[in-house]
C-alpha cells in the first residue's frame, strides 16, 4: 500500500488530485468542530451522559464526534445517503423513471434529484433535531432562534454533500465514503482514551481486549478477502478477417467480483436502521421504545437490530450487484463484438448463465459481508467494551481504505499505458 502511494506521488496530475483530497478532508474536520450558534453545551453533555447516550451513539460515531458537539455537521451526509436510496429504489418500482435515468444526461438528472431530496430530507432531520430532541439544548427558544439551528444544520448537510461530489471529480476515490470514513476513524483516538481509561479502572479485562483486536484482525482480513474475490468467467472472440488482416481469436475472461457492491450495503444498511432512532427525536416519548427495540445497547434490540442488519446487508448486496453489472446487456455487448462464453450459445443462454454465476458469488459476498458487519457487535454487546458499532465502523474504513487504493492503482495503470502507446 505504501509504495503504491509513493509511486502515486511521483506522478504530478495523481499528486495534485491526493493533495486535493486531503485539504478537502481537512475542510471536513475543521468544519467538524465549528458548534451550532445558541447552543447549550452543558444541557448536550448532560444528554449523552444520561440514559440516551446509547441511543445516540451511533450517529455521533458515524459524523466523527459532530453530533456529539453538535457541530454544523452533526448531520453529516446521511441525508445524501437515504435520497440516494429512495431514488435507486423508486427507479425499479416506476419503470418510466427508470427510462429517464439511463438515457444520455441520465446520471446528471439522478444527481440532480438526489440533490433536492437531500435538502429537504435535512431539513426534515434537521427540525427533528431542533423541535424535538435537542429542543431544551437551545438558549433561545424563539421562532427565529430554533429556524436559525435548522438552516445551519441543513447547510452543513449540503456543504457536506458538495464537498463530497468536488472530491469525486477532482479527487480520488468516493468522496461520500471518504468523508464516512475520515469522521469514523477521527474517532478512534477517542475510543482508544476511553478502553485505556476502563482498562485501568479494572472495568475491561485483558481477554476482551485480545477478543476486540482478534475480531479487528478477522474484520480487516476479511473485507480484504472478499473484496479481492472473484470468479473468472472465460470468454472467447471469434476470429474475423477485414481486408487483409486478421482480428479476434483471443482468450479472455470476465472478473466477476464476490462483492461488487463493496461496503455501500453496510452505509446503506445503517442508515435505514438509523431512522427509529431519528424518529425518537420527533418524538421524545418514544426514545425508550426505540433504545430497547432498535438499538445494540438492550435487549431484545440487540437481536432485532441484527437480524435487520443481516437481511438488510444481504438486499442490498443483491440490489447494489444489480445497478452495477446487468448480465441481459453484458451478453449483448459480448455478441455483438463477436465474443462468447465456450460452452454457452451467444444471447440469452449467456445471460442466464452470466445472471447464475452472478447469484451464487454474491449470495457468497452478501453472507460473509453480513457476518462480518454483525459478528463483532453482539460480541461487543455482551462485553464491558464501550465500542458497539466496532464491527460496523472497522468494516467502513476497511472497505473505503482498499477501495480508494484501487482507484488510485487504476489511475497508475492508466498513466503507465499512456507512457508505453506514446
Amino acid at each position: 500500500m505504501f509504495k503504491t502511494l509513493k509511486d502515486a506521488w511521483k506522478i504530478p496530475d495523481l499528486r495534485k488530485r491526493m493533495i486535493f483530497t486531503l485539504l478537502m478532508l481537512v475542510v471536513y474536520r475543521l468544519g467538524a468542530v465549528i458548534p451550532v450558534p445558541g447552543i447549550n453545551r452543558q444541557v448536550i453533555n448532560s444528554m449523552f451522559a444520561g440514559n440516551a447516550g446509547g441511543l445516540l451513539d451511533f450517529f455521533d460515531m458515524m459524523s466523527g464526534g459532530a453530533f456529539k458537539d453538535f457541530t454544523i455537521f452533526a448531520l453529516n451526509v446521511y441525508p445524501y445517503i437515504t435520497s440516494s436510496i429512495i431514488l435507486q429504489l423508486l427507479a425499479i418500482a416506476i419503470p418510466k423513471l427508470e427510462e429517464i435515468f439511463k438515457r444520455e444526461d441520465g446520471k446528471k438528472k439522478m444527481a440532480q434529484w438526489t440533490r433536492y431530496i437531500t435538502v429537504v430530507l435535512a431539513l426534515i432531520q434537521a427540525t427533528a433535531y431542533s423541535v424535538g430532541f435537542f429542543n431544551s439544548a437551545i438558549i433561545d427558544k424563539s421562532f427565529l432562534s430554533v429556524v436559525s439551528v435548522i438552516i445551519v444544520l441543513t447547510a452543513g448537510t449540503a456543504f457536506l454533500m458538495w464537498l463530497g461530489e468536488l472530491i469525486t471529480d477532482k479527487g480520488i476515490g468516493n468522496g461520500i465514503s471518504l468523508i464516512i470514513m475520515i469522521g469514523i476513524v477521527s474517532r478512534y483516538p477517542r475510543d482508544f482514551g476511553t478502553l485505556i481509561f476502563q482498562v485501568r479502572n479494572g472495568a475491561v479485562n485483558i481477554l476482551e481486549i485480545i477478543l476486540f483486536l482478534i475480531f479487528a484482525l478477522i474484520i480487516v482480513v476479511g473485507v480484504i478477502a472478499i473484496q479481492e474475490g472473484e470468479r473468472k468467467v472465460p470468454v472467447q472472440y471469434a476470429k474475423r478477417v477485414v481486408g487483409r488482416k486478421m482480428y479476434g481469436g483471443q482468450s479472455t475472461h470476465i472478473p466477476m467480483k464476490v462483492l461488487m457492491a463493496g461496503v455501500m450495503p453496510v452505509i446503506f444498511s445503517s442508515t435505514l436502521l438509523a431512522i427509529p432512532q431519528t424518529l425518537a427525536f420527533f418524538f421524545p416519548g418514544m426514545a425508550s421504545g426505540v433504545q430497547k427495540y432498535f438499538s445494540v445497547a438492550q435487549s431484545p434490540g440487540v437481536y432485532i437490530y441484527t437480524i435487520l442488519n443481516i437481511l438488510l446487508i444481504i438486499f442490498f448486496t443483491y440490489f447494489y450487484t444489480s445497478v452495477q453489472f446487468n448480465p441481459y446487456e453484458y451478453s449483448n455487448t459480448l455478441k455483438e463484438n463477436g465474443g462468447f462464453i465456450p460452452g454457452i450459445r451467444p444471447g440469452k443462454p449467456t445471460a442466464e448463465y452470466l445472471n447464475k454465476v452472478l447469484s451464487r458469488i454474491t449470495i457468497a459476498g452478501a453472507i460473509a459481508l453480513a457476518f462480518i458487519a454483525t459478528i463483532p457487535t453482539l460480541i461487543f454487546s455482551f462485553t464491558n467494551l464501550n465500542i458497539n458499532f466496532g464491527g460496523t465502523s472497522l468494516l467502513i474504513v476497511t472497505g473505503v481504505a482498499l477501495e480508494t487504493m484501487k482507484q488510485i492503482e487504476a489511475q497508475m495503470l492508466m498513466r503507465h499505458y499512456k507512457g508505453f502507446l506514446k
